[in-house]
Formats: C-alpha cells, sequence, structure tokens
C-alpha cells in the first residue's frame, strides 16, 4: 500500500529483484509508479479488496490506519500484514548491513555510501530515501552489504539490529506536542534520543559524526566504534580542506595514516562530512579507497539534494529538499560557497514544524542576500491559528535583513525572479514541499 512512497517503492523494487512476486496501490498515479509498471511491478490507482487476491502478505506504512478498509479486508482474509519496518529488520538481518541514522543527510550519505562501495568493487545493495542517479533508482540490487536509509519518523526504526549504525547527528525534528500522539513525531526529543541510542547501541559497531557534541553518549558501553569528521581526534579524519564553487577537495586519514585524497562535487561542510562518512564506512567494509574517492568525486548527489536543475539568463538553478533549521543553514551556506549572489526561495513545511522553529528557521535564512517565502506546505495538517510563513519574514526583518519578501503565490514568486534575475545569482529553491517546481519552471525543464 503506498508503493508510489519514495520508501515503499524501494521495498517494491528491492523485493522483485529478490524474486518475489510484487504489486502495489496507491492513490494517485505519478512518475514513479509509472517507473514502477516499466519494471514489471503491477500497479492499481486507488484502494480495494481485490488488490488482495492470491496476496501473501500486505506490507504498509506504519501512517496507514490499521482500520483502513484494505488492511482490515486483508485481515479477515488471513492476509499477513507487515509494517516497513518488519520488512526492513528482514533486510537488515540477511546478510552484512549498513544502517544510516540522524535526523540530517541520511539521503545524501546513504547514497554517497552506495556510490562508493560500488566504485570501490563492492556490490552493495541500497535502500535510499532519494532517487540516486547513478543508479536511476531509489534502491540497488546487489550481492551485500545492504546499505539502508532508516527513517526516525517511523518509531518502529529503534527495534532495528543491523551490522554497522553510520550515526550522522541527532537534533530535534520529528518532534510533536507532549502528551499528543501524532503521526511521525516523536512527543520528546529524550524520547526520540532514547530511541537514536537504542538503534545505535544494538549494532554490532558504530561510526558516528566527531563533529556532532554527545554523540558517543549514545553509544553503547565497550561498542566499537570510531569517530569521522574534521576535526582533531577523529579516527577518519577530514583535512586539508580546499572548496570551490562546485565543491571541496581533502585529504582523508584513518588514525593517522593518510589513506588518499578525495573530492565531493556539492558545496558545503556538511557534504565533506557525509562524503566521509561513505568514505569510512567503504573503507570498514575491505572497499578500495582510491577507487570510493574517485566514483565520490564524480557523483553530484541524489534528487533534490543540492540538485543543479538548470540555468537562467546566467543564473545557476538548484533544488534542496532542507525543511528543517538545520539544514536549511547547511544548504545557504553551501550557496555562499558559490560565491554568486544566494536568493533562496524557502516553503516552511508542516505547521507544527513552522510553530516550534520559525525563529530558529528565520536565523538560518538570515546569511542569504535575498529570501522569497513562499506559504506553508501543510503535508496534510491542519492549520495552526497564528502560524504562517510571514513570522519568518517579520524576525528576519527585525534581525536587520532587507531582502526577505513574503509571496505566497508561486506565480508571484516566478515573476519576481524572472524579472530580477542576474548573470551572478543562484536561485536555491527549498522545502519538501512543491516549492521545486518553482526551479523546474524557471529553467525551462519540464515536469
Amino acid at each position: 500500500m503506498g508503493i508510489g512512497g519514495i520508501g515503499l517503492s524501494a521495498f517494491a523494487r528491492i523485493l522483485r529483484a529478490r524474486g518475489f512476486t510484487v504489486s502495489g496501490c496507491d492513490a494517485a498515479a505519478s512518475e514513479l509508479t509509472e517507473q514502477l509498471v516499466q519494471e514489471g511491478i503491477a500497479v492499481t490507482v486507488g484502494h480495494a479488496a481485490s488488490h488482495l487476491a492470491g496476496v501473501d502478505v500486505l506490507i504498509a506504512s506504519e501512517a496507514v490506519s490499521r482500520s483502513h478498509p484494505e488492511i482490515m479486508a486483508a485481515r479477515a482474509a488471513g492476509t499477513e500484514v507487515r509494517p516497513r519496518m518488519a520488512l526492513m529488520e528482514e533486510l537488515l538481518a540477511s546478510g552484512p548491513s549498513v544502517g544510516v541514522v540522524g535526523t540530517h543527510g541520511k539521503t545524501t550519505t546513504t547514497s554517497m555510501l552506495a556510490v562508493a562501495m560500488h566504485g570501490a568493487g563492492l556490490d552493495p545493495a541500497a535502500f535510499v530515501g532519494g532517487i540516486i542517479p547513478e543508479f536511476g533508482s531509489n534502491a540497488r540490487a546487489g550481492k551485500g552489504p545492504f546499505v539502508a536509509e532508516i527513517d526516525e519518523s517511523d518509531q518502529a526504526f529503534q527495534t532495528l539490529r543491523c551490522q554497522t549504525a553510520v550515526f550522522l547527528n541527532a537534533d530535534d525534528d520529528h518532534i510533536g506536542t507532549p502528551g499528543k500522539s501524532q503521526a511521525v513525531y516523536w512527543e520528546t526529543v529524550e524520547e526520540q534520543h532514547a530511541a537514536f541510542a537504542r538503534f545505535v547501541g544494538q549494532a554490532e559497531r558504530a561510526l558516528y559524526c566527531h563533529d556532532w557534541p554527545g554523540l558517543p553518549e549514545f553509544l553503547r558501553p565497550g561498542q566499537t566504534a570510531w569517530g569521522y569528521g574534521v576535526t582533531a581526534g577523529a579516527d577518519y579524519l577530514a583535512s586539508d580542506l580546499r572548496p570551490d564553487p562546485e565543491g571541496t577537495n581533502f585529504t582523508v586519514s584513518f588514525q593517522g595514516t593518510v589513506l588518499g585524497e578525495a573530492r565531493v562535487a556539492m558545496p558545503g561542510l556538511h557534504n565533506v562530512q557525509n562524503a566521509l562518512a561513505a568514505l569510512a564506512t567503504t573503507h570498514l567494509y575491505g572497499g578500495d579507497f582510491a577507487q570510493a574517492a574517485a566514483a565520490l568525486g564524480r557523483f553530484g548527489g541524489p534528487r533534490r539534494r543540492w540538485e543543479r536543475v538548470g540555468t537562467l539568463a546566467g543564473a545557476l538553478i538548484i533544488d534542496d529538499y532542507a525543511h528543517n533549521a538545520a539544514k536549511v543553514a547547511a544548504v545557504v551556506g553551501a550557496a555562499t560557497q558559490t560565491g554568486r549572489r544566494v536568493r533562496i526561495v524557502f516553503q516552511p513545511h508542516r505547521y507544527l514544524r513552522t510553530q516550534q522553529s520559525w525563529p530558529r528557521l528565520a536565523d538560518s535564512l538570515m546569511p542569504a542576500d535575498e529570501v522569497i517565502l513562499l506559504d506553508i506546505a501543510a503535508a496534510g495538517e491542519d492549520p495552526i491559528t497564528g502560524i504562517d510563513s510571514t513570522l519568518i519574514a517579520k524576525r528576519m526583518y527585525d534581525l536587520g535583513h532587507r531582502g526577505v519578501h513574503y509571496l505566497p503565490q508561486r506565480e508571484q514568486a516566478l515573476d519576481y525572479l524572472r524579472q530580477s534575475v542576474g548573470p551572478n545569482d543562484v536561485i536555491v529553491t527549498v522545502g519538501a514541499g512543491d516549492v521545486w517546481k518553482i526551479g523546474r519552471e524557471l529553467a525551462g525543464v519540464a515536469f
């Protein structure tokens, strides 16, 4: 159920590659469901009990109500209903496995890891929450290791066990209202961080970001673990960083021994850290470092993660999925590295997230030369009185920014950008909603 989603479509592809007969349904057709059909996976639009004929197992997201008619029909027919995390557990347990976890950078790091391992002569299987251009998919069928992005918004993630946990960071994203059960939200940050500790502690070994304060406290006492980062003391150290408008070159060493030179073809310090995590993990699994580094140097990132959409009158157009304050700050920093005039088109995501973090969102946008704010992408949430994008705009103005504009309609933003574009601009569409359409319209790219 929901086979058109980025996660369940990856499961479908992996299962089919492993010899299972797979079918699925979703509320509407999409480019992704059309691709699945072309790959030989039957997809039906809409939901109906008739889909279950001849089906042994129904896989559904925990976000789907257990009282959904299709799930109830499956149970009445004796068909096993399996949560997606139960399926992930089976895949992780089927052989050598890597689980990438954290509140920022999972999709990019998991993509980099799959690309680096493949380039290094390994044959990874991969489950990613985004499309990897090199594979043309969000999944890869390989003999292993199995590399998976682990979604912390699904509370069942903490029960999973993997061979190697790659722990990127622990912020306060997906935190809801204490005492109130809400889909994709944890009640408290303490509860979420306890889940991170459980997941990481259950792994045989861990690789954690040495630059993120406090991560060693999440490890199991005596657990085999290595730190990676750009600060002194990291086991896997990136040093001599040489940034340029397109990315960063750096030197990688392991416990004092130089492994070689590397490059990440995406700007921003966070992408150096993401690439280092991928190279370190590949090294732990015996992959050839030089080949892994060469593959990463050619990798431009997954879709919607610093994705180069095109150009308009000499301006560079980028799209990024960043939707919380830390991610937005990282994207603004990456845009600054290009040396161009930084123009951010930001669409806040979810009313509750905006209510909790609008001051931080405003602060993260301050270094941009110009910010265009769209209305909030609801993502199915009901509006919250008094919560809208003008809160961000007002705080930025109060802090002294004079280049912030509230343009709630997409057409307004498009008209303004077309009339004011300059050849030295970098226009970055930012957010988890449909803000990406603006970049494609500006660049004349079909969607």
